[in-house]
């Protein structure tokens, strides 16, 4: 059997912490390792455990999920984190994007997703939904500043790269990048690499931000 991936659990609600223990350890190659119910317990567990991704609730008491982050990211970079979301708080789930984590998730996510989401922010890709990510753009666009000082990040990336770059800012995944412009997966994955190295994003989550910011992207 592959090496297990290590979870750390993060949500103020009991209920839910043990809807997901379940759903996660029903997978051969997922385990729990802990549980916090709040942001500094998790810090704290997150140090102890140096767990290979945390699935973040947002709305805690004390510490919230979004000073949570940002001090996980600081401390344990190794540690993935997922932002736990629902609809209503959309402007939270951003301020915890912003503060490094590698992709959000609905609360009332379908077995699949769940799993299909840990492995492949353990994978080093990042999840983005695109009715969420369009959503959360929605929400704070006025607050994204398209011509920010300082030289463009995406000068530097050739015409299919630009590409990539703008089809990764819709939220569109690998699989649907490589239909829409005609390419392999295993190409396109090499071109989100490379364009994610030339724009100084440190994972496709920041390469999303970075593409709004920078007026790449529409929200039409």
């Amino acid at each position: 059997m592959s090496e297990q991936i290590r979870i750390l659990l993060v949500d103020d609600q009991q209920l839910i912490r043990v809807g997901f223990r379940l759903v996660l350890e029903s997978e051969p190659d997922l385990v729990v390792v802990g549980e916090a119910a709040d942001g500094a317990s998790a810090v704290a567990e997150a140090t102890r455990l140096r767990p290979d991704v945390i699935l973040m609730d947002v709305r805690m008491p004390g510490v919230d999920g979004i000073a949570a982050t940002e001090r996980i990211v600081t401390a344990t970079p190794t540690a993935k984190v997922i932002v736990l979301t629902t609809f209503d708080l959309d402007e939270y789930a951003f301020g915890a994007i912003q503060a490094g984590a590698s992709g959000f998730l609905l609360k009332d996510a379908q077995r699949q997703e769940l799993t299909g989401a840990v492995r492949a922010v353990h994978g080093g890709d990042a999840i983005l939904a695109p009715r969420v990510t369009r959503r959360i753009l929605d929400h704070v666009a006025s607050r994204l500043p398209h011509t920010p000082a300082g030289s463009d990040p995406a000068a530097h990336l050739t015409e299919r790269e630009l590409e990539v770059f703008e089809a990764m800012a819709r939220g569109l995944t690998n699989a649907e990048i490589a239909q829409q412009l005609f390419l392999g997966e295993s190409t396109v994955k090499t071109h989100v690499g490379r364009v994610l190295a030339k724009v100084g994003a440190r994972d496709r989550v920041h390469a999303v931000i970075l593409a709004h910011r920078w007026g790449h992207a529409t929200l039409d």
